[in-house]
Order: structure tokens, then C-alpha cells, then sequence
């Protein structure tokens, strides 16, 4: 890939601060979006709350990756912090759309990389699904379809236009590992609920490399799951971490005690999704940690 201007929102984020230093590292200039007054020339001003951005900031870069949101797992999902979560994404995603649109064709980005999740496809139980399966019901579902809809302006202009359902990232810097990483080292791990939940994991490594193959790989539009080929139960998951770590893995988490403490949040937790990478693969794309075991010492 040639020396390119990159325009990343979400950067301070987990997912987005890596890639932009991904980027850096190999050349690239890298522009930053922040809601704050731009202190530098590689920095743009944007509300994504109140859906506006600077479009004069982004002509003339190659590509716009949008990856920023407040955290779903953060705090406990009162009807209040949903709608920031929904806010914070589906407006941000509508504001950097419409700027993107609103640039002359000389000066607008060649391809538009935004976020999405797994969560659209909600509870799969024992079924694997891939990007040709519909959206489930319930918030997360219902927030991807809005999320992702919301990238039109951009689409409706002639910008290619992928979307990023990605899965649990595995990572000791933030996310559920971020959280996962410190209870299992201190021997306090165990399966959640019954533990025959599908968690669909993605090593950070791969996901930065995902997002990247994204932007270099002309013709790749619409949604790609990111996650690893081979998604394991919870309890799989939790043997795995205990091997690693050299830790027992006794704690086990009922599914009672798990809403008690999560609210509705528990259901993304006990909930089971099976998501293979099925479009990512058949363009090309290979992963460095295709098992949990790889995935879990990358992240150490």
C-alpha cells in the first residue's frame, strides 16, 4: 500500500488507537477525529453525539475509518446510557456520511470502513452463521441495522463502503479480556452461566489486520464478520485461559447472579453467537491467531 491519509474516529479508543499506530508505523499520515478544538494539522473536529463533522478536514484522504462509540460493556444498560450508546454510533456514523457525501469526487475518501458488531445477528445457539444470515431482535441487532444503515450518504455518493461485525477482541489492554485477563490471573476465573454460550473471538492483531485489508483490497463492500474461524463455547474459552495463565478455573458465574449484576447486559454475556468469517476468508484474508490459544498469548 502506497503512503495514504487515513482519517480515524475512535482513535483513544481499544480497536482504533492500535490500528492508527499500525498505520503510522508503515508511513501512512494519519488524521484524528476529536471533539475537542484541533491542537494539531493532523486533527479534525467532529460531534458525533450531535452529528456534525468537519467535512473540509476530510478531502483529500484516502480513506475514513469510523470506530468509535461509547462502550457497550462499560456500565450497566439503563434505558438513559442505550441511548447514548445508539447516539454516540448512529449519529457519528450519519455526521462523518454526510460529510464524506458533501466533499467534491476529487476529494472524497475511495473507501469508508465503519464499525458494526456481531451482535447483529443476536442469539444463534449452536448455529454457525455467516454475513448472509438476517439481523436477530433485541437492542444490539436492532442498534447494527440503524448503525450500519446510517452509512447511506456515503454509499448514495459512490464510496465504497465495508462494515466491521466484530467479535470479542482479545486484548489485556480493554474490552470483556481487558477485564477477563486480571480475574483468571488471580485464579478467580470460571465459565459464565452454563458455559455452552458461542463466544466468537478475534485476536487485536487480526482485527487491525482485518480493517486494513479492508482499506487496501479494492471491490470489498458491505458487512465482514471479524472473528476468528473457529468460535468456542465460554467454557472452552475458560479451559483455554486456564491452560495459558496456569490457573485454576473453579469460579463459576450463575446466570441468575450475572443479571442481578448486569441487567440487561447479561444477555450479551449468556448469549450464544456462532459467527464464522465466511466473506473475510474468500477475499484473500488469513489469520495470523485462528485459535484461542494463540489469540489469548498474543494478548499476554
Amino acid at each position: 500500500m502506497e503512503r495514504s491519509r487515513i482519517a480515524v474516529a475512535g482513535a483513544s479508543g481499544l480497536i482504533g488507537g492500535t490500528l492508527a499506530r499500525s498505520l503510522a508505523a508503515d508511513g501512512h499520515e494519519v488524521v484524528r477525529l476529536v471533539r475537542r478544538t484541533p491542537r494539531a494539522a493532523d486533527e479534525v473536529r467532529w460531534d458525533p453525539e450531535g452529528g456534525r463533522a468537519d467535512a473540509a478536514g476530510l478531502a483529500g484522504c484516502d480513506a475514513v475509518v469510523n470506530l468509535a462509540g461509547a462502550g457497550v460493556g462499560n456500565r450497566r444498560w439503563t434505558d438513559a446510557y442505550k441511548q447514548r450508546i445508539r447516539d454516540s454510533r448512529v449519529n457519528g456514523t450519519a455526521a462523518l456520511a454526510r460529510a464524506v457525501a458533501s466533499l467534491d469526487e476529487k476529494d472524497r475518501p475511495r473507501v469508508f470502513v465503519n464499525g458494526s458488531a456481531i451482535g447483529y445477528y443476536g442469539e444463534t445457539g449452536d448455529r454457525a452463521v455467516d454475513e448472509s444470515a438476517p439481523a436477530g431482535e433485541g437492542f444490539l441487532p436492532e442498534l447494527c441495522v440503524e448503525w450500519e444503515a446510517a452509512t447511506a450518504p456515503a454509499q448514495e455518493a459512490g464510496v465504497r463502503t465495508a462494515f466491521t461485525r466484530t467479535g470479542l477482541v482479545v486484548s489485556r489492554e480493554g474490552g470483556a479480556w481487558g477485564r477477563l485477563i486480571p480475574l483468571f490471573r488471580a485464579g478467580l476465573g470460571g465459565p459464565m452461566g452454563d458455559g455452552r454460550q458461542y463466544w466468537s473471538f478475534v485476536a487485536l492483531h487480526d482485527e487491525v489486520a482485518a480493517i486494513r485489508h479492508l482499506i487496501d483490497t479494492d471491490g470489498l463492500s458491505g458487512p465482514f464478520n471479524i472473528t476468528a474461524p473457529n468460535p468456542l463455547t465460554n467454557r472452552e474459552i475458560t479451559a483455554a485461559m486456564g491452560r495459558v495463565l496456569h490457573r485454576p478455573t473453579l469460579f463459576a458465574v450463575p446466570a441468575p447472579v450475572l443479571r442481578s449484576v448486569l441487567g440487561e447486559m447479561a444477555g450479551d454475556v449468556l448469549g450464544s453467537a456462532r459467527i464464522l468469517p465466511t466473506r473475510l476468508l474468500e477475499s484473500g484474508f488469513r489469520f495470523a491467531f485462528p485459535e484461542i490459544e494463540g489469540a489469548i498469548r498474543a494478548a499476554l
